[in-house]
């Protein structure tokens, strides 16, 4: 089970990592197609014709739907997986994530949350990737603890 907790938390990175690059190629993108003589306001469709609308779709599925599910199996897991603070290394990489969620969402209204996003980012990902170390950790000491010698006294 050390395992799976192990590969989820590197998803959960995994999937940070493929956000930043839809919104980033969903931001070139539209840019592109404003260089091109495109126009972008209110009247504006989104529609898959317009520049970067795939980068932009691809960023709010994986951050709506699969990074959050991708943290909740994570959360899941670390009851199961019995890694030295693994509940609370998952606790915060999931709270970290309906964080991110949140000022995502909000940011629409407020842009200066974006910033606070951004940055949330980060957080997810080092945590999770943190969380995913921890495991060859843990394992690493049960394989000393089990190769130590027992005392001779112990041992009757």
């Amino acid at each position: 089970m050390k395992q799976v907790y192990r590969v989820l938390a590197f998803l959960v990175a995994a999937g940070v990592m493929l956000q930043a690059a839809s919104v980033a190629y969903g931001m070139f993108g539209l840019l592109k197609w404003i260089d091109q003589g495109g126009t972008l306001d209110k009247s504006t469709e989104l529609a898959p014709d317009l520049g970067g609308y795939t980068g932009f779709a691809l960023h709010a599925t994986g951050g709506i739907f699969i990074v959050p599910a991708i943290a909740l199996l994570f959360l899941i897991s670390s009851f199961f997986a019995k890694v030295p603070g693994g509940i609370k290394w998952a606790l915060i990489v999931f709270g970290l994530t309906v964080l991110q969620v949140a000022l995502g969402l909000f940011a629409h209204e407020l842009a200066g949350l974006g910033w606070l996003h951004g940055l949330n980012a980060l957080l997810v990902f080092g945590t999770a990737v943190s969380a995913a170390l921890r495991v060859r950790r843990a394992v690493a000491s049960e394989v000393v603890a089990d190769d130590e010698p027992v005392p001779a006294a112990a041992a009757s």
